[in-house]
């Protein structure tokens, strides 16, 4: 409880009172404890995902036992919808509804998010950094402000594939193999609008899968077939492991650039195998734990510890955990900005104005973040990568 003492100003009253309102309007926000809620993969086709919400479980202990945030643990509570938007529905409803959280938190996945917006929009519950970077959810910021990711955007990611292969394969045949979803959609857009009046005449072969499909081998047979020299993957991780694979095993040896959902060291390369793998095009906006050239590094140092301390199962080589890591420091960022008012009506505030003086330990160096309530994408840029059968090594800008 807040007390408040007889001889206090009437200033300091009001401002005690207002705190105490706000609080009591707020489900999930109590005086020692704000409760968050988030759908999470721990089961289904991108169960790999499920170990980002590990990982944010396991930085939240961490402040919790620093503290809290002003005295207020943070009780995230996440729950498996296996990947699947109708799930997802089920999942967030019963958060919302059941669970009574004060807001969302990195609900994961494109079509999930698609799937839930309108419901928690209508509810006027924050759902802060949405684990997509779907350009979708930025260019309808008006019509779903209480809605926000942090990541990149999936199709401005596209347009940096696009001016690579203009300045680096000028002559390239590419064969796209996409996810039919909003993220396959979205990453094939952004290539379109990098090539322009190129697209057309370079893109020999556009083939599409199903998240349910159990193999890809046919659509890699396909793209070969096509003659395409470039593959151009806009995937998950089981996909992507799978195309590495048919493709050595066909001995198909195209320029292979991947999606940063797909990517992964782990599960994708590593399952596909190190020696498949070399040359692997990809993009990135965090350092790589196990790149020694970050060893000295401050930020990387404290993400070292943190895992030590609450994360020995942590395996620094799959991206998830320190994604995961970066996206719970990020909605702390959030959770101080906005003070002793956790009235969902300014976390939100807090959320659309991050300064551009932001900083986070591991985003690599260069790239920017910010927010603005005309402005909801918080991650400004990333950096090209190409793995080299141990690790991915960066690109010249």
């Amino acid at each position: 409880m807040i007390r408040q003492k007889s001889g206090r100003a009437l200033f300091g009253l009001v401002v005690g009172l207002s705190a105490i309102s706000a609080q009591a309007a707020t489900p999930g926000v109590t005086d020692t404890e704000i409760k968050i809620g988030q759908n999470a993969a721990f089961s289904g086709p991108a169960s790999v995902y499920g170990q980002i919400s590990t990982a944010e479980s396991h930085y939240f202990q961490m402040i919790n036992d620093q503290g809290g945030i002003n005295g207020r643990k943070i009780n995230l509570i996440a729950l498996d919808d296996a990947y699947s938007p109708p799930k997802a529905i089920e999942v967030v409803r019963k958060l919302v509804e059941d669970e009574q959280v004060a807001i969302l938190f990195q609900t994961l996945g494109t079509a999930s998010n698609v799937a839930i917006r309108k419901y928690v929009n209508q509810k006027k519950v924050p759902d802060i950094w949405i684990g997509s970077g779907a350009s979708i959810f930025s260019a309808s910021s008006k019509d779903f402000p209480w809605t926000i990711q942090f990541q990149p955007s999936y199709r401005v990611e596209g347009q940096m594939y696009a001016k690579y292969i203009l300045k680096n394969k000028p002559d390239a045949r590419i064969g796209i193999l996409y996810q039919n979803d909003d993220l396959g959609r979205d990453y094939v857009a952004g290539l379109r609008d990098g090539l322009a009046d190129k697209f057309d005449k370079m893109v020999v072969k556009n083939i599409s899968y199903e998240i349910t499909d159990p193999t890809i081998d046919s659509q890699i047979v396909d793209l070969k077939s096509s003659g395409a020299n470039v593959l151009y993957d806009a995937s998950t991780p089981k996909f992507s492991a799978m195309s590495i694979r048919k493709t050595a095993d066909i001995d198909w040896h195209p320029l292979h650039i991947i999606d940063s959902n797909g990517a992964l060291v782990k599960p994708a390369l590593e399952s596909a195998g190190f020696d498949k793998s070399v040359g692997v095009v990809t993009a990135q906006y965090l350092k790589d734990p196990t790149d020694p050239g970050w060893a000295d590094d401050p930020g990387m140092k404290e993400f070292m510890a943190w895992k030590v301390k609450y994360a020995p199962e942590a395996d620094v080589s799959n991206p998830v955990w320190y994604y995961g890591y970066t996206m719970a420091q990020a909605l702390v960022v959030v959770l101080k900005q906005a003070g002793n008012d956790l009235s969902r009506e300014n976390i939100m505030n807090a959320a659309t104005h991050l300064p551009d003086t932001t900083t986070l330990p591991l985003v690599l160096p260069g790239i920017k973040i910010s927010t603005s309530p005309t402005d909801y994408q918080a991650m400004k840029g990333m950096r090209l990568v190409q793995f080299d059968g141990k690790m991915y090594k960066l690109l010249p800008e």
